[in-house]
């Protein structure tokens, strides 16, 4: 299944500026939105003042929350398919525009419409908003704490979701008799998505018909839950997108937004273009993690892991979003044990609503959280019980032969499908000659530097989102073929390696096949977008299952062309051919014959498949500046069959960095009064390509028995180890000085108090 193609077509038109993106398309007779936002985190509305806005040069509307709700536009109501500790998610529907209250700096209050954007934004200027302050609480567990100040009537106690998993009663039981328990407590914290691209939209009706332009991870959903905001007919909905500029989660979401540019639209009665500045992005874009865990482990007198224990409140911003509450429950129920056979589980997740940004997906979506803690939580246990890190890895991992492993505490049937966890660890340790780590750190210490090593072992639930997946494959006159899908790509490769499994399963070149993604001038499809690793698992599978229907389809057409009975019929490098003769017709000269009749169409169920992998990170300290150097990082993945190398290791270099630059710096900050401290690049700091100076990666194949492919997913393994990998070889470094705790970012200034803490 290794290709043989190497490099990605999109490449030259994307790294030569030639893309397309939503900033990129104008409309004919189109006006531009600026939006006026809330500049304090928690107040009452007690008066919108409009008129001067509204007489303002070139404005052609100005609208609030009272035009939201006339309408019926809201932000739309989050949703999860199970029940928490006896309650239902709360979800209060609310107008599009923050309506009689603001629950956070950047809310949108109003938007404003005028011929050119500058006239927008001077427009928006004018706008006189009248407001009652109100206390503001901007953290989780803050909020849930007795007299915290309340955000929503229909939310007492800020508490919109309890959610438990597991046998608690067990649980209890094995700590009772445990010879060992060990209790951690960490935080991952609050990082803003920042992709290349800024949120942008262009909304414009044709009669009823709604069309969006806006980057998306996947169109059926974003039409879906554009529909939910608008009270639209999906079917009324066309949304649009070529290329993405990032997405990383938390381009999945219909924001707010839109809702509010789809009715300025029809007000106006023209299109309305709006893209959003990078200070919008931090304030309005939605965030990630924002995770506060306490987990407890319970271990035998030869550390046989016998229980454990999860605690954690989840920051979910001012509302839940679409992706909020199910990103901080499902994903944590599904792998709360990890690689190791723990007998006993239980955890509990609150989602709390604070007075900050709401939290979505974001890369990994809960799944870096857990492999945190848990991983962090086996190295605490190895130093309080003296039993070698490695060695306590070793005895309670799970084998191979146990798989697959059925996972009680998923809110729905489910098992891990396949691993090799032991030899994934072999490897990596192997790699990073970690038997040779003790000589590098005494050779560091001569120059005055703490050197620490770390590893994580992790699996991950990859793919799921939609209940089945569709692609269409359509024959061109000019003898090119259209692959049609529905997940956009945002730095994936999908129109390399689609079009490659295509002409595999074909026998052809694949440069014949053109990829049309997301396109709903096409066959309408249905389908998940590019979420949770599962383009290749879910979208890979039914390219391949089209291309299958395609020669299926052309046996028939071709018996009756040779004059032979369709089972003497054999298909092989795009040519039918009468089994043990010289007879035979080509794919490309049925199509000619017949148009249209070899055009395909496939559907699958959407797969679900458990990527692992072993992770070992190398540090240096610099004790006196808390300066902290990545010498060295190995990353051993076990993501199924290899379709593309080069796509992968791509896929794993971007989560990687995207994991370590939560690690060594990346950190959004509130202050006491929902104040944003990091609202731009001068003060979030975004990792740089000098971040790391050796990485390895290797793969290991255990094919998937979930679909066609035998493919895991990839796109957030790199994320996922890199967080309890890092930071467990920066422990390392600092525990000979003392330090036992320390938190992400391990910036600088961090690293340095940690230090000066423990000398103290």
């Amino acid at each position: 299944m290794q290709s043989p193609y190497t490099g990605r077509r999109e490449d030259r038109r994307l790294v030569t500026g030639a893309g397309s993106y939503t900033a990129d398309h104008d409309r004919p007779g189109q006006a531009h939105a600026a939006f006026l936002r809330a500049d304090r985190a928690h107040a009452l509305i007690r008066s919108i003042d409009i008129a001067a806005a509204r007489a303002a040069p070139g404005v052609l509307a100005v609208l609030t929350a009272a035009d939201m709700a006339a309408a019926g536009y809201t932000r739309g109501r989050a949703q999860v398919p199970y029940k928490g500790r006896g309650a239902a998610l709360i979800s209060p529907s609310s107008p599009a525009l923050a309506q009689g209250r603001v629950r956070y700096v950047g809310e949108a209050v109003a938007i404003v419409v005028a011929e050119t954007l500058h006239a927008a934004h001077d427009a928006a200027e004018l706008i006189a908003v009248a407001y009652d302050a109100l206390p503001a609480v901007a953290d989780g567990r803050a909020a849930l704490a007795q007299g915290a100040p309340q955000l929503h009537d229909s939310i007492p106690g800020n508490l919109c979701f309890d959610y438990d998993y597991g046998d608690e009663t067990a649980v209890e039981a094995a700590f009772a008799t445990a010879a060992h328990v060990v209790r951690l407590e960490q935080e991952s914290a609050r990082v803003v998505g920042n992709p290349m691209e800024p949120k942008a939209a262009i909304a414009e009706w044709d009669g009823d018909t709604l069309h969006l332009w806006s980057p998306s991870q996947g169109m059926p959903g974003l039409r879906d839950q554009l529909a939910g905001l608008t009270g639209l007919a999906p079917a009324n909905i066309r949304v649009h997108a070529d290329d993405v500029g990032g997405a990383f989660g938390i381009r999945g979401a219909a924001y707010p937004e839109y809702a509010a540019l789809a009715l300025a639209a029809r007000h106006a009665g023209r299109p309305v273009k709006w893209v959003a500045t990078r200070s919008e992005t931090f304030l309005s874009d939605y965030h990630g993690r924002a995770v506060w865990m306490a987990a407890e482990l319970a271990l035998d007198a030869d550390g046989a892991f016998l229980a454990i224990r999860h605690n954690w409140v989840c920051d979910i911003g001012a509302h839940p979003s679409a992706a909020g509450p199910g990103t901080n429950t499902l994903n944590a129920a599904i792998m709360p044990f990890g690689a190791y056979r723990i007998p006993a589980v239980y955890g509990r997740n609150r989602l709390a609503v604070t007075n900050t940004v709401p939290i979505t997906a974001y890369r990994g979506a809960g799944r870096p959280d857990m492999a945190y803690i848990l991983e962090r939580l086996v190295d605490e246990a190895a130093r309080q019980t003296g039993i070698d890190r490695l060695a306590l890895r070793r005895r309670n991992l799970i084998p191979r032969e146990a798989f697959p492993y059925d996972i009680p505490t998923a809110p729905m049937p489910s098992a891990y499908d396949s691993a090799d966890f032991a030899a994934l660890l072999d490897a990596a340790i192997a790699e990073a000659d970690w038997d040779g780590f003790e000589d590098r750190r005494a050779e560091a210490a001569t120059r005055g530097r703490l050197r620490g090593i770390g590893c994580a072992v992790f699996i991950e639930p990859a793919g799921g989102v939609s209940p089945t997946d569709e692609a269409a494959l359509t024959f061109e006159p000019d003898g090119t073929l259209l692959l049609h899908e529905v997940a956009i790509a945002s730095g994936q490769g999908h129109e390399t390696v689609l079009p490659e499994i295509v002409g595999r399963a074909l026998g052809i070149d694949p440069t014949r096949i053109t990829l049309r993604q997301g396109r709903m001038d096409g066959p309408a499809l249905k389908g998940g977008g590019a979420f949770g690793s599962r383009s290749m698992m879910a979208q890979g599978s039914v390219s391949a299952e089209v291309a299958n229907v395609v020669i299926r389809k052309g046996m028939a057409l071709a018996a009756d062309a040779l004059e032979t009975a369709e089972a003497d019929i054999a298909y092989s490098e795009g040519t039918y051919r009468i089994a043990g003769t010289d007879r035979a017709i080509g794919l490309d000269e049925l199509a000619r014959r017949h148009p249209g009749a070899l055009d395909g169409r496939a559907e699958l169920p959407s797969p679900r498949a458990f990527p692992s992998g072993a992770h070992v990170a190398e540090v240096e300290v610099d004790p006196d500046t808390g300066m902290t150097e990545l010498v060295s990082y190995v990353s051993v993945d076990d993501c199924g069959v290899v379709v593309n190398r080069t796509l992968l290791e791509g896929q794993i270099w971007g989560g990687l960095l995207q994991g370590l630059g939560q690690v060594f710096g990346e950190i959004c900050v509130y202050d006491a009064d929902g104040q944003m401290l990091s609202g731009s690049f001068m003060d979030y700091t975004m990792p740089h390509a000098d971040l790391v100076k050796r990485v390895a990666i290797q793969t290991m194949l255990v094919p998937s028995p979930s679909n066609q492919l035998g493919v895991k997913g990839v796109g957030e393994a790199g994320t996922v180890g890199a967080l309890p990998a890092a930071m467990n070889a920066i422990l390392d470094a600092l525990r000979p000085r003392g330090v036992t705790h320390l938190d992400m970012p391990a910036s600088a200034q961090r690293v340095w108090q940690a230090l000066q803490r423990a000398v103290a």
